[in-house]
């Protein structure tokens, strides 16, 4: 299920409380139903969505009672900008990735694998305060790059009269977008009008093609 998908299934109050319930423990129908007030046939009903999405799970224990838990996790973010609206999922790494690889990353990616109850606590202490630290940085970068964005609109306004466009066009370049088609999606254009802009870029040395293919200058 795509990130849009699952935001649409989320915008329900009644399947949020739900998996609030289920953050702090499994939980059978009629708990859920007592709990947020509702039916148990719309919990029921509420419980299969989430089910279907693969973000709930049951277990039936030896009194033949279905338990229903969070499956994993999720995260799902919403992005509302001047320049850019979307919605991005992300499901955690796997525990072999090693995320020292990563060049350009800068934090301590070191972990304590000690077992005893001190050693897990301080753990636990220091990726929250890890995932605080990170949920700042990406606020500033962006602030900085709705910043950039406004800066690259005005420069190429000044020539073409459509800012907003190219920056845009520019954006889905440094985000990975290689042909006209890739980039026609992602800023929702028609490809002529893509063409068009790459090839304006391209004449001020800020793009370049290969082929079928586009990228931004080094």
């Amino acid at each position: 299920m795509d990130s849009a998908e699952l935001l649409d299934l989320l915008g329900n109050a009644n399947r949020r409380r739900i998996l609030r319930l289920l953050a702090h423990k499994p939980c059978y129908v009629t708990e859920i139903s007592e709990y947020i007030g509702v039916s148990p046939k719309a919990v029921i009903d509420h419980l299969s969505k989430l089910e279907e999405a693969g973000l709930v799970e049951s277990r039936t224990d030896d009194q033949r009672r279905k338990y229903f838990s969070i499956a994993r996790n999720l995260r799902l973010e919403v992005q509302v900008s001047p320049y850019r609206f979307g919605t991005k999922s992300a499901y955690p790494a796997s525990r072999g990735l090693d995320i020292s690889t990563c060049r350009h990353l800068t934090i301590d990616v070191s972990h304590d694998e000690g077992d005893d109850l001190t050693d897990v606590t301080r753990e636990l202490k220091r990726l929250e305060q890890l995932e605080n630290e990170l949920s700042m940085a990406q606020r500033w970068v962006q602030g900085r790059l709705t910043e950039v964005r406004e800066r690259l609109s005005e420069r190429v306004e000044d020539d073409e009269g459509d800012g907003r466009l190219y920056a845009e066009v520019i954006s889905a370049l440094a985000n990975g977008a290689r042909d006209v088609d890739a980039v026609s999606r992602e800023v929702e254009a028609p490809p002529e009008l893509v063409e068009e802009s790459l090839s304006w870029l391209a004449e001020r040395g800020v793009a370049e093609r290969d082929g079928d293919e586009w990228r931004l200058s080094e």
